[in-house]
């Protein structure tokens, strides 16, 4: 029995109301007797006890929880079995801050087992085992907290997931947990218990939520500037999890990718909607930094084109980060012949009262751009139809060509507007569009509440260049990479598929006119370069994937919950590829800085056309 302190003894009871919204997978209510954390967790991911009363559950206080929406406290036994499988913690869910309770109180409690899914049983998440409605009753205080699972490399299985049970969907909810050959069910074997890592790398930077990813595997896959990189649906990053804190917020350390939480980081493992396993640490690391610096790309000689695309996020008149998107412009990208932006707000941002045009946005930032030493650069797009094209509500977001008209001249033909299609066609034996800007088969319903792409034709120093800036469908909606599923589902593939399709088709009408024609599809294709996505524009080699050109520690634009990824492409015709007379360039600046002022990084391509 743990020991008694002579602070407070056997007399406080405690009782809180749960909300039913929270309880999924439930089963007709029966009474159980007296039972143990490990019974409760049993070996698989639904509780053996799951929709059933317990009573009398006894284990140590290890951490509470008073913000968010999912308030209580984990309790763990300090007398394990010797199954792997079963977690020794879980979570008390106490729907108001928890009283009269403190780490290291020794406790029972009593209440219904619950199967809580964080998102929503539509989410495709695991679910977290919980004692909800609880009455807890405090037996002593100032006991000893069970030592944490030390957490390590040598820890974690590097296979990441089993096959999901096909007669359930590919659910992995009903299998036998097996610990030392999945990370997930590793992680899974310990959730609500206390664990320990120590000397992690981080490779998600702090964010807003102060929240931030660790990785416990240095070596694995790791990039060049100290994130891990995503490479592969079949070799998924083990070692990250996520970082959150008991602590305050103003406390949470404000780390980039590749600082290090030097010490240990220790606390209840949990899991959210957000990022999966989540270590809920009652103490931190001391932060280290690295040193980070924002990368600069080389200049273009006089006889290359440079082309760069760059994600602004939903850039408006109202945003206060024009001189610093500026200033990457200008000295990070060395002020590029072309730039394709993507989600530039039209000129009242999310006010949804019918404006669409977008000229006071790009005026200003061209302003800054001048401002800051660079190009008074010149600017091509067609507005969308009001409410049409995504992306937040009210802001009309769309692809934008700047261009600077010192080195490079654009090839206007009227007539190109939301819903015109522009085409090719053949003038003295090359290709030419039809209308230039315009937009590619805009009424087609892969483009359903999706962004058009925008086609341009450019001339520099006599040569004719075709550029398409894309900006795809997103991921919202995919099954994430901890789901319950496995594999998960991403069912967003299906729209953005769809749409590769249809740039492919256009490229190759140009190509069929003439086959040499320089070609650059590019821009935000929210999809990987090994992605189904990239294979259906790649094909028939119609196009190439230049970031492919690059080492695959430095294949990244984006990162999401760790993972170091591609989701803006430059993407080539044969004619720039084939003598391999371009250089490309992942110019990392946003992505990987807890001060992005924007989270993705711009791509940049020279070549000699």
């Amino acid at each position: 029995m743990p020991s008694k302190s002579s602070a407070r003894l056997a007399a406080l009871t405690v009782a809180a109301v749960c909300s039913a919204a929270s309880t999924v997978v439930l089963t007709s209510p029966a009474h159980a007797a007296s039972v143990r954390v490990h019974d409760i967790q049993g070996t698989t991911r639904i509780s053996p006890y799951a929709g059933q009363k317990v009573a009398d559950v006894a284990g140590i206080v290890t951490g509470i929880r008073t913000y968010g929406s999912s308030k209580g406290f984990w309790i763990q036994d300090p007398d394990p079995d010797d199954n792997a499988a079963t977690s020794e913690g879980v979570f008390v869910f106490t729907s108001s801050t928890p009283k009269g309770v403190a780490v290291g109180d020794a406790v029972k409690v009593s209440g219904t087992v619950s199967e809580y899914v964080p998102g929503g049983t539509s989410s495709g998440n695991q679910s977290v085992t919980e004692i909800t409605k609880p009455v807890i009753t405090v037996v002593s205080s100032g006991n000893a907290v069970p030592a944490p699972v030390v957490v390590d490399a040598d820890a974690v299985p590097d296979a990441y997931a089993p096959a999901g049970d096909s007669a359930a969907n590919n659910s992995v909810n009903g299998l036998t947990l097996r610990p030392t050959a999945y990370a997930l069910d590793y992680w899974e074997s310990l959730e609500g218990m206390n664990v320990q890592v120590a000397d992690v790398r981080v490779v998600g930077a702090s964010d807003p939520y102060t929240e931030l990813w660790v990785t416990v595997k240095p070596d694995e896959h790791r990039a060049e500037r100290g994130g891990t990189v995503y490479g592969s649906y079949d070799a998924q990053n083990t070692g990250r999890l996520q970082i959150q804190s008991l602590g305050r917020t103003a406390d949470f350390p404000v780390a980039n990718v590749g600082d290090t939480l030097a010490g240990t980081t220790a606390g209840p493992l949990d899991y959210n909607q957000f990022g999966g396993y989540t270590l809920v640490a009652n103490s931190i690391g001391a932060l280290e930094s690295a040193g980070l610096e924002r990368e600069t790309t080389e200049k273009q000689r006089n006889g290359e084109l440079a082309v760069a695309t760059y994600n602004v996020e939903n850039l408006d008149p109202s945003d206060g980060t024009f001189a610093a998107h500026a200033a990457a412009i200008v000295h990070n990208l060395q002020s590029p012949d072309i730039v394709s932006l993507e989600e530039i707000q039209d000129n009242n941002g999310a006010t949804d009262d019918g404006t669409t045009a977008a000229d006071v946005t790009v005026t200003k930032l061209i302003d800054a751009i001048v401002a800051a030493g660079g190009p008074r650069y010149d600017w091509r797009s067609v507005d969308p139809a009001n409410d049409t094209d995504g992306g937040e509500p009210g802001g009309n977001i769309r692809q934008v060509f700047l261009f600077n008209p010192q080195r490079v001249s654009f090839t206007d033909r009227p007539g190109g507007d939301a819903t015109t299609a522009v085409g090719v066609t053949r003038a003295y034996g090359k290709a030419r569009l039809t209308v230039s800007p315009g937009r590619i088969d805009p009424a087609n319903e892969a483009w359903k509440s999706s962004r058009k792409p925008l086609v341009g034709e450019f001339v520099f120093r006599g040569r004719t260049v075709f550029v398409i800036a894309n900006h795809f469908n997103s991921k919202g909606g995919d099954q994430g990479l901890t789901a319950q599923y496995q594999p998960p589902v991403r069912s967003s593939e299906v729209q953005r598929h769809q749409q590769a399709a249809l740039v492919n088709a256009f490229v190759k009408d140009i190509l069929d006119v003439q086959k040499n024609a320089d070609v650059i599809a590019l821009g935000d294709i929210n999809d990987f370069e090994f992605s189904g996505t990239a294979q259906i524009l790649e094909r028939d080699g119609a196009l190439w994937s230049a970031v492919k050109s690059l080492p695959e520690s430095e294949r990244y634009s984006y990162v999401y919950q760790g993972n170091a990824q591609v989701l803006d492409q430059i993407l080539i015709s044969p004619a720039i590829r084939r003598g391999c007379d371009f250089e490309y360039d992942s110019v990392h600046l946003n992505a990987e800085f807890h001060d992005q002022i924007s989270d993705h990084d711009p791509q940049v391509l020279r070549f000699h056309p």
